[in-house]
């Protein structure tokens, strides 16, 4: 016979596996950096991470300075940016991985990790952005390169940005998390 003790604690673990299972879904993708090197989510576990979609050759470009910025002030503090080039949106990332390094390097200083050139909308999408976009409150497709998501350290999509809202409107959000 099972007793209310034995019960409660069956409860109690299997609400916790299925709890921590699904905060850690952002941790259980594997992403290419501009080298074709895996990098695992779970990498970042307990850190906060803003995710965005960039581009050379847009008119949001210059965003890279105010992202590269907040990357430069938390970077210390367990914060994390992910920078995803696409090339959908007017074919406005056009160049190969290691031009788009080159460029990133030249123009903003970039010191984040720009990782391999990802779709980010319809079937062909990749893994994380299908899940991202999938997200409750923050489903749909990207509209436009520098679309940012906040991340919390449990691996939660906290907040979606616009490609308009620029990384330093969003600094006291991000610090919030921190």
């Amino acid at each position: 016979m099972i007793t209310r003790q034995l019960v409660a604690a069956l409860v109690l673990l299997f609400s916790f596996h299925f709890s921590s299972a699904e905060e850690s879904k952002f941790y259980s993708f594997i992403v290419l950096d501009s080298k074709n090197k895996e990098i695992k989510m779970s990498d970042f576990k307990n850190k906060t991470v803003l995710v965005v979609n960039v581009a050379s050759k847009c008119g949001y470009t210059k965003q890279y300075e105010g992202v590269q910025n907040l990357y430069k002030k938390y970077s210390a503090k367990d914060f994390v940016i992910l920078g995803f080039p696409s090339n959908e949106f007017l074919g406005q990332e056009p160049g190969s991985n290691e031009e788009i390094q080159k460029f990133c390097q030249l123009n903003y200083g970039v010191k984040f990790p720009v990782l391999a050139k990802v779709k980010v909308n319809g079937t062909e999408a990749a893994p994380i952005y299908k899940w991202l976009t999938s997200q409750k409150k923050f489903d749909g497709r990207i509209t436009w390169n520098f679309n940012k998501f906040l991340i919390n350290k449990k691996g939660e999509v906290v907040k979606r940005y616009e490609s308009a809202k620029t990384p330093e409107e969003i600094d006291k959000e991000i610090a919030g998390l921190l």
